[in-house]
């Protein structure tokens, strides 16, 4: 008879009564989210959501997935987890409501070497924050503990947005015109994209995320949550015909505009119509980037752009504004070959 104490998961890595606790502390933050169409609660094999065939009687279901990308690492380096959760959230959402859908709900994924109750449940909180911002569910999630995968502290995040439409009001930037109007919604900072380089600049510069920063420390600075443009769009689609939408993530404006183009028009982007907030001019600055490479990395201050007829944009901009948000008049659509053109006065 072998003396070998018996092996059990939580010794291998995995403490499943982590995990129990985890699901009962987010169950009020879960619950904050609930919308109607949601059946049942969180703990489920799958979440469950009935769609209302009468607001949706012709429905296209839309759906998006992404992640914070290196963002969580300056996120981890910082501990500080209370953001990232609404980053994740964001970057999904503002992808399905730029084909015109509502977000109906989210799931999420939280993979994690050792689980952290108390960080899991930051990000998560951080999660149902985002949710309620976009008006959609938290139907559910994942957490995966997985020993050797990661290291000590680390984890990953993904998430998963799905949102209806009727079909006839898909925008898929076949309605773009000659004469249209771009409007640029401004960003609360880079959101979630262009983070390696944003470290690789900490990095090399030697400054620290706890300096001063135009009167916050520049961590907070930068972990600043990427914002949420649902509630804003979906009620102008309400009220003005809203031609294309752009959400301006990797890649900048001239990578994300592009795409909702038609073969045979252009837009032109007046790079002097705003005001670049002070972060992307300390990144240009401090590391020696280049116009163009900040163009194509970074939002610049434009986080979405609204492609639509020239005599509805002040209805729009002024409706815009009302909701919260600052707006500019940074271009319009021309003839030409499907291409963003980036104009400097």
């Amino acid at each position: 008879m072998s003396n070998k104490k018996p092996l059990t998961y939580k010794e291998a890595g995995v403490d499943i009564e982590a995990g129990d606790q985890l699901v009962e502390r987010i169950g009020p933050a879960a619950a904050s989210t609930r919308r109607s169409g949601v059946l049942g609660g969180i703990g489920g094999f799958g979440g469950l959501f009935a769609l209302d065939l009468e607001r949706f009687p012709e429905p296209v279901l839309v759906a998006g997935t992404d992640g914070v990308g290196t963002k969580l690492r300056l996120a981890i380096e910082l501990g500080r987890y209370d953001t990232v959760g609404i980053d994740l959230v964001a970057m999904c959402v503002n992808d399905v409501i730029v084909q015109g859908a509502e977000p109906l709900f989210f799931l999420d994924y939280y993979a994690v070497g050792r689980l952290s109750v108390d960080v899991a449940e930051a990000v998560i909180t951080g999660i149902a924050a985002g949710c309620r911002q976009a008006g959609a569910a938290l139907l559910g999630g994942e957490t995966a503990e997985m020993p050797g995968m990661y290291a000590d502290g680390d984890f990953d995040l993904a998430g998963f947005c799905v949102g209806a439409v009727n079909r006839d009001r898909l925008i898929d930037g076949s309605r773009v015109r000659a004469g249209d109007l771009v409007l640029g919604l401004a960003s609360s900072g880079p959101h979630s994209n262009g983070y390696s380089l944003i470290r690789r600049v900490l990095a090399e510069s030697g400054v620290s995320p706890q300096d001063t920063f135009a009167g916050r420390t520049l961590g907070e600075t930068l972990l600043e949550p990427t914002r949420i443009y649902v509630r804003a769009l979906l009620d102008l689609m309400d009220h003005e015909p809203v031609h294309a939408l752009a959400h301006i993530t990797g890649g900048g404006l001239p990578g994300n505009l592009v795409r909702v183009l038609p073969a045979a028009l252009d837009a032109e982007i007046d790079l002097d119509s705003w005001t670049r907030p002070e972060v992307f001019r300390w990144l240009a600055r401090t590391g020696g980037i280049e116009d163009d490479e900040m163009l194509r990395t970074f939002n610049c201050g434009i986080g979405m752009c609204i492609v639509l007829p020239a005599d509805r944009a002040p209805a729009a901009r002024q409706r815009l504004e009302a909701a919260g948000d600052t707006v500019h008049e940074i271009g319009r659509i021309v003839e030409g070959r499907g291409e963003v053109r980036l104009l400097r006065t």
